[in-house]
């Protein structure tokens, strides 16, 4: 059985730009506990990032299934909404 790793990617949607991934491996409290500053890191300044906390066998299995922090794509997505 693979363990779960976890992942932080932190997204400026200003930007369009992944400005940070963080990998933890199998410890997932160290994973909350980063999650957790940089929310509230970010959310004081009220700026455009974005903080998330994947958990997966791989960081290539995250650039498969979150794609879109990795390619651009999140950053046009807000165009679509409500179509």
């Amino acid at each position: 059985m693979t363990q779960i790793k976890h992942f932080l990617l932190v997204f400026d949607h200003a930007r369009a730009e992944l400005l940070d991934i963080q990998e933890f491996g199998s410890d997932a409290r160290s994973a909350m506990r980063a999650y957790a500053e940089k929310e509230r890191e970010h959310l004081k300044a009220g700026d455009s990032i974005e903080i998330v906390l994947i958990g997966s066998d791989s960081l290539d299995t995250v650039r498969l299934t979150h794609a879109n922090y990795f390619d651009g794509t999140v950053a046009v997505s807000k165009y679509f909404a409500g179509i």
